[in-house]
C-alpha cells in the first residue's frame, strides 16, 4: 500500500483539507499505514501534480480542499482490483525468537512476555478506535469495522502465541 492509494481513497469519500486527512488517518488508517502530517502534504502536492486532485476550494489562510478527480478515482480501482498486494515476510522480531538460545531462558522469556505485552498494548489502542468506527453508517465506517476486527484478531493471535512461546522455554 502507498500512501498515494490511502489519501485517494480517503478522498474518494469526499473532498478533505490537509488538516481533515490528518484527523481521518488518526482514527482510521494511522494503524494500517501512518503518515506524517509532512509527508501527507508532500503527497498532497504530488497527487495533485499528476492530475489524479485537484483543489475544489479555497478558504482562509490559505485553507486548500482536495477533491479526487476521475483519473484518481481510476487509479484508485486499478490499484484496488489490478496491484497484488505486497506480503510482507520479514520479521525482525520472529529472526530474533530463532536465535534465543544465545540467551539465558530468564532473557529469552522476559523477550517474549515482552512480545505478548507489545500485542496487548496494540490490541487496546486498536479497542479505542472501536467507537470511531462502529457508530458511523459511510464507508469507512463500514470497512474501517472489518479492517479493526482484522488488526484485533491479528493482535489476539500474536499475544497468544508469545504467551504460549513463553511457556515452551524452560
Amino acid at each position: 500500500m502507498s500512501l498515494r492509494h490511502a489519501v485517494l481513497g480517503l478522498l474518494a469519500e469526499g473532498p478533505a483539507s490537509g488538516y481533515d486527512l490528518m484527523k481521518l488517518f488518526d482514527v482510521s488508517l494511522a494503524n494500517t499505514w501512518p503518515a506524517t502530517q509532512s509527508q501527507l502534504y508532500s503527497e498532497l502536492g504530488k497527487l495533485a501534480e499528476a492530475g489524479l486532485v485537484a483543489v475544489a476550494a479555497e478558504g482562509p489562510r490559505g485553507r486548500k480542499e482536495y477533491a479526487i478527480t476521475d483519473a484518481g478515482r481510476a487509479e484508485l480501482r486499478r490499484w484496488i482490483t489490478d496491484v497484488e498486494p505486497t506480503r510482507v515476510t520479514r520479521s525482525d522480531m520472529l529472526l530474533r525468537v530463532f536465535f534465543l538460545a544465545q540467551v539465558s531462558p530468564e532473557e529469552a522469556r522476559g523477550y517474549l512476555r515482552n512480545q505478548a505485552g507489545l500485542a496487548a498494548e496494540r490490541v487496546e489502542r486498536l479497542e479505542g478506535i472501536r467507537p470511531f468506527v462502529e457508530d458511523g453508517d459511510d464507508n469507512l465506517s463500514r470497512y474501517g469495522r472489518i479492517a479493526l476486527e482484522y488488526g484485533l484478531r491479528l493482535g489476539k493471535a500474536q499475544q497468544e502465541w508469545a504467551e504460549w512461546a513463553e511457556s515452551q522455554i524452560k
